[in-house]
């Protein structure tokens, strides 16, 4: 009896820590063309994947002027898709009363850039391979 209670617990064990998933380091650049956009300010991107999912917007920057906005964030993660949209001036988002923009990840580390223009649905996606 106390052999078939060991192996009940074993059996428990296993089935729980199996169905553990492990993180992957998932790196995603965001670019945003802006050039339609009279005045940008304060540029980001807010979604799922910040600390206050769609309340704090991560911020992107123009070093070079070019009028496209871009930053680089970097997470462990299980996650296989975060949904997320641009905003202008903090608040104003893109693509109003359409569906959330969606990255899709494959269960691997990857990098990532991704591309599109401001209130434009269309995307480009380049994933590195590692």
């Amino acid at each position: 009896m106390r052999i078939i209670k060991q192996l009940h617990l074993l059996i428990i064990v296993i089935l729980l820590t199996s169905c553990v998933q492990k993180k992957h380091l998932k790196t995603v650049t965001f670019k945003v063309d802006m050039t339609s956009v009279e005045n940008p300010s304060h540029v980001g991107v807010r979604g799922n994947f910040t600390d206050n999912p769609w309340e704090e917007t991560a911020p992107l920057t123009d070093e070079n002027n070019d009028d496209i906005y871009e930053g680089t964030f970097s997470q462990e993660t299980t996650a296989n898709l975060v949904e997320f949209k641009f905003v202008n001036q903090n608040s104003d988002y893109e693509l109003k009363d359409s569906d959330n923009r969606r990255l899709l990840f494959e269960y691997k580390p990857e990098t990532i850039i991704y591309e599109a223009v401001f209130n434009n649905p269309e995307e480009k996606i380049t994933k590195n391979k590692l």
